[in-house]
């Protein structure tokens, strides 16, 4: 592994991800630098000083309509094979994108293994899957791809499904005691991920996730003892919510069963799991 200090250009300012990496790869000893894509201002920007160019820079939750199909498509796929192009033109000798764990299937449910055909659902996993699928062609001895693919990517002030469960968890007497599995990612150990590819120059495709699945029941519950209360789970909520969730994509998210096999994720023989699902909840609400 290289100890070397190491110039890192995050393309994405103001970003969830992009401002926990940087806290992470700056307590490693390297120099990181945030670079705001808004606009075409960041063409101007010289490339030549950065070892590695992490793009965060997207669009998510926001509502797909016909009318934001364009934005989508320039923002998460144009946008991110021009920086890597610009990147790799200027001596850059690495370029690590987040994708998604939507571009197998946006809405869906299911166990994906390394043989799963990606299949997107919506805008957002379209053109993540644009450029992820453009940017591993770029990849070459002087200039490597590293391409993620994380789940949901959950941790204290995140956007998107989590906080959702945690008011639900906080405010519901009952919950669902529904089965299921969910792949997960703690935010400390993407960023731990990070931090290793950077430093070890890799490449490839990455599919993290925490050590366990999550049962959203338990992790229902598990967010309420965190929170000092004591929620219920009970079967006999399962009958409307079986009956129900054909028909309501947010229960079928909530409650079905979305995981990558354990074995697509053992990168760095799982050392960037800093952390365990318990401490993942506690450090998240």
């Amino acid at each position: 592994m290289s100890t070397r200090k190491q110039h890192v250009l995050i393309a994405g300012a103001n970003s969830y991800i992009g401002d926990a990496a940087h806290a992470r790869l700056s307590a490693a000893g390297h120099a990181v630098t945030v670079l705001d894509m808004l606009g075409d201002g960041w063409r101007k920007t010289d490339f030549t000083p950065f070892d590695t160019v992490f793009h965060v820079a997207g669009i998510a939750h926001l509502k797909e309509k016909r009318t934001n199909k364009d934005l989508y498509f320039s923002v998460n796929a144009e946008l991110p094979v021009a920086v890597a192009r610009r990147a790799r033109e200027s001596g850059c000798k690495q370029f690590i994108f987040m994708s998604s764990m939507s571009v197998y299937a946006g809405h869906g449910t299911g166990h994906i293994t390394a043989g799963t055909p990606c299949k997107p659902g919506g805008y957002y996993g379209q053109s993540k899957l644009q450029a992820d699928l453009a940017l591993q062609q770029m990849d070459s001895e002087r200039f490597r791809v590293a391409v993620l693919r994380p789940p949901m990517v959950f941790g204290k002030g995140c956007k998107g499904n989590f906080p959702r469960l945690v008011k639900l968890a906080r405010t519901l007497p009952v919950f669902p005691a529904i089965r299921n599995a969910r792949s997960m990612l703690h935010m400390d150990n993407l960023c731990e991920l990070v931090r290793l590819i950077v430093e070890t120059n890799a490449s490839g495709l990455f599919f993290p996730q925490n050590a366990e699945y999550f049962c959203t029941s338990d992790l229902a519950a598990r967010i309420a003892e965190a929170s000092g209360k004591k929620l219920r789970t009970t079967r006999l909520c399962n009958g409307p919510v079986w009956l129900l969730r054909p028909f309501l994509p947010p229960l079928r998210k909530l409650f079905g069963n979305l995981t990558y096999g354990q074995e697509m994720s053992d990168h760095f023989e799982g050392r960037y799991r800093v952390v365990d699902n318990r401490k993942s909840i506690e450090e998240s609400i």
